[in-house]
C-alpha cells in the first residue's frame, strides 16, 4: 500500500494539472510517468531527476491553482502568443479557448456572486476591483463591476464538487485554492472551505488568488517564472508585491499596453490590506484629496520623525511629511530625496547623535547623511549582526543608541561603528505592554515614544518604561495630519 498510494497519488495529480498528453487510468507506461515527473519538476525548480522523492512530494502537497499547467512546462516560451494558445485542448471539463486565447473586446465587465460569510461584502469588493486594476493597470484593458445580471467574468465560491467535472471538484483547506476558466467563459471559482483573509499576514489572501485566476479569466496561464503572479503556487502578499515582467508581457502580447500614459505598478505594490480602504476611495471627485493624506486611509511601511519634530511617513515608492502642526505635505517620490533607496522599507530611524536616517529592508541597511548614501552602503544586516526585516526602528534617547525590534526580540545598536551592542537581542517584555510586530516607532515632543501597527498606536512612557496608552492614530493623534479621517468614513 505505501508503495501503490504514492503512485495513485502522482497520476491523479499529473493528470490533473495537465503533464499527460492523454489523460486516462492505466494508460501511462513507466517512461510517460518519468518525463510527467520530469516536467513538473522543472516548472515548480525542482532536480529534473524523474524521480518521486521527498521534495517532490512536499511540493505537489502545497496550496496552488487548480488550473493546469498547460504550456508553462514549455520554458514560457511565448505563453502569451496566440498561436501558442490555441494548441490547448479541452481537458477536464474547462472550455477550449476561442479566438486564441484572448476577449475580442477591451472593456469587460465583472459580477461578484458571492462571498465567504465572515467577509465584509464592500471589503472583497474592494479586494476583487484591486485584483482586477492589477492588470488593467499594465495593459489596455478596463473593467466594471456589475452589480447583478450578466457579466463577463462571474467570481463564485463553492463547496466540493460544483459540476465543474470530477477533477476540478474542491478538495477542501489546502490544495486546490481556486480555479478559472480561458476566454470566453469568464468564470473564477474559489474553494468555501478555505479560510480567506484581507489581511496580508492570515489565512488565504483573497486579493493575490483573486487576482490570479483574474489572468487566467483573460487569457493568461501559468508561469514558470516562480516570482510570477500567474506561477501555479500560492504566495503570501508582501508590502512591495508587484507583477513580474512576465506577467506584464503576457498581458500585453494579448490585449496591448495602456492606451494612455505608460504602465502603472498599482495597486498590488500598495494594497495589502482591504479592511481599511474608504469605499470611496477611488470616486473622481475625492480620488485628488484623499491622496493628500492617503497614508491615513491605509497602514504604512514606516515613520519616523527628525530634531525639528516633522514626520516622516513611508509607504511603497513615496514618503509624505507632516510638520510639527499636522499639516500633511502631498505624497513624494523616494528617489530624488534618498537617491538607490528601494520602494517598501521594512523599517526607517532618524538619529537624533548624527543626524542621519537609517533604512532597512530585507537583509540590507542604508545611511544617509542628508540626501548621500554614505561611502560602504548599503550593507548587508548580517555582517554587522543585525536581523533581517526588522519591524521597527527607533532612536532611543535615555540609550543613546538605535533600537531595532523584531518579532519578540529588541536589538540596541551603536552607530560608529555600526553594530549591536553585547548582551543583544533581549526579550520584548523589557517595554511592557507593547506588542510584537509593530510597523514603525518615533520619539514624540511629548517625550513619549510612540509605537505604530496597522491602524493602532502605543504610547509608551520612558520614565515608567511601559505602555500606557493606546488607540487609533488615525482619528486620536491630531498631529499625525489626519484631519478628515472621521469624516471620510475611514474602515478603521
Amino acid at each position: 500500500l505505501s508503495c501503490t498510494f504514492p503512485i495513485f497519488f502522482l497520476q491523479l495529480f499529473l493528470e490533473k494539472y495537465g503533464y499527460f498528453s492523454e489523460p486516462g487510468a492505466g494508460t501511462h507506461s513507466p517512461a510517460e510517468f518519468t518525463e510527467a515527473l520530469r516536467d513538473f519538476q522543472r516548472v515548480t525548480h525542482l532536480p529534473p531527476s524523474g524521480v518521486l522523492d521527498a521534495p517532490t512530494l512536499h511540493q505537489m502537497a502545497l496550496p496552488r491553482c487548480g488550473t493546469d499547467d498547460g504550456d508553462s512546462r514549455a520554458a514560457g516560451a511565448g505563453r502569451g502568443s496566440p498561436a501558442r494558445r490555441r494548441r490547448r485542448t479541452a481537458q477536464h471539463g474547462r472550455s477550449c479557448p476561442v479566438a486564441g486565447g484572448r476577449w475580442p473586446k477591451r472593456h469587460l465587465t465583472y459580477r461578484v456572486v458571492n462571498w465567504p460569510p465572515y467577509l465584509p461584502q464592500h471589503e472583497v469588493r474592494l479586494a476583487v476591483r484591486a485584483a482586477f486594476e492589477l492588470w488593467s493597470n499594465v495593459s489596455s484593458l478596463l473593467f466594471w463591476e456589475a452589480g447583478d445580471g450578466p457579466a463577463d467574468i462571474r467570481l463564485t465560491f463553492f463547496h466540493g464538487d460544483h459540476n465543474d467535472g470530477l477533477n476540478n471538484a474542491f478538495d477542501g483547506p489546502g490544495g486546490a485554492l481556486a480555479h478559472a476558466f480561458f476566454p470566453r467563459r469568464g468564470e473564477a471559482h474559489f474553494d468555501s472551505a478555505e479560510r480567506w483573509s484581507l489581511h496580508s499576514g492570515k489565512g488565504r489572501n483573497l486579493f493575490i488568488v483573486v487576482a490570479h485566476e483574474v489572468g487566467h479569466t483573460l487569457g493568461l496561464q501559468h508561469s514558470p517564472v516562480k516570482s510570477a503572479l500567474m506561477s501555479p503556487y500560492y504566495k503570501k502578499l508582501s508590502k512591495d508585491f508587484v507583477l513580474s515582467w512576465d506577467d506584464i508581457l503576457a498581458v500585453q502580447n494579448l490585449y496591448g499596453k495602456p492606451s494612455k500614459g505608460s504602465a502603472i505598478q498599482l495597486p498590488g505594490k500598495v494594497f495589502t490590506h482591504f479592511q481599511d480602504w474608504n469605499t470611496d476611495l477611488y470616486s473622481r471627485d475625492r480620488q485628488q484629496r484623499s491622496l493628500s493624506n492617503y497614508y491615513c486611509h491605509s497602514f504604512f511601511d514606516a515613520i519616523t520623525a527628525d530634531g525639528d519634530h516633522n514626520l516622516y511617513i513611508f509607504k511603497g515608492s513615496h514618503y509624505w511629511v507632516v510638520s510639527a502642526s499636522g499639516n500633511a505635505s502631498d505624497p513624494r517620490p523616494l528617489q530624488p530625496r534618498w537617491p538607490g533607496l528601494p520602494a517598501g522599507v521594512d523599517a526607517c530611524a532618524w538619529s537624533q547623535l548624527t543626524g542621519k536616517f537609517y533604512f532597512f529592508k530585507g537583509g540590507r541597511c542604508w545611511r544617509y547623511a542628508g540626501s548621500k548614501l554614505e561611502a560602504g552602503f548599503p550593507r548587508k544586516c548580517s555582517a554587522l549582526g543585525l536581523p533581517r526585516h526588522p519591524d521597527t526602528a527607533l532612536y532611543f534617547q535615555q540609550l543613546r543608541r538605535l533600537v531595532l525590534f523584531k518579532g519578540a526580540k529588541y536589538f540596541v545598536v551603536g552607530e560608529e561603528p555600526l553594530g549591536v551592542e553585547p548582551y543583544y537581542p533581549r526579550s520584548l517584555r523589557d517595554w511592557a505592554g507593547l506588542p510584537p510586530g509593530t510597523a514603525g516607532a518615533l520619539t514624540h515632543r511629548d517625550a513619549s515614544v510612540y509605537f505604530f501597527r496597522d491602524e493602532q498606536y502605543w504610547k509608551f512612557d520612558q520614565a515608567k518604561l511601559r505602555v500606557v496608552a493606546t488607540g487609533k492614530w488615525a482619528t486620536q493623534l491630531a498631529w499625525m495630519g489626519c484631519w478628515d479621517a472621521n469624516s471620510e468614513q475611514v474602515l478603521f
